[in-house]
């Protein structure tokens, strides 16, 4: 389980990402949405939705200040985090969904969608994303 907030808002880390202690389960990964700066928040929320509807039976966990989404026992197809003018959605088995995407990393199979505050998100195609990215065997970090 998540350590309890004593009611103090959370630090804010570099590029404004909030310094959430790890833990299992909805309530770290809840607790780091509502923590999120201005309008990344409701990305948060958003991407949350998104991805509990789609799998529904994901597991989330907070871990390295970044909320975790996995299908499988020990390991993780998706994560976010905060940046100063983006969230960033990591797809841990990025290089294998169809299409790929957009924005590549030093790790080969990663890969990123940045979200910026006024971009229009393609909720399809992000749904397609979490459900593939689900079925594959996911990344152990």
């Amino acid at each position: 389980m998540g350590e309890k907030n004593d009611g103090a808002a959370p630090r804010l880390l570099s590029g404004g990402n909030p310094q959430i202690p790890k833990g299992e389960g909805d309530g770290p990964v809840q607790d780091y949405i509502a923590a999120m700066p201005g309008w990344k928040s409701e990305v948060g929320r958003r991407l949350d939705d998104l991805v509990t509807s789609t799998v529904t039976d994901v597991r989330k966990a907070v871990k390295w200040n970044q909320p975790f989404y996995g299908a499988h026992e020990g390991t993780w197809f998706l994560s976010f985090r905060c940046y100063t003018s983006y969230v960033q959605v990591q797809f841990w088995q990025g290089a294998s969904l169809d299409p790929v995407p957009p924005k590549s990393s030093k790790h080969a199979e990663v890969r990123y969608l940045d979200i910026h505050e006024d971009d229009e998100l393609d909720l399809d195609q992000l749904r397609s994303w979490v459900e593939q990215a689900s079925r594959l065997p996911g990344a152990t970090v």
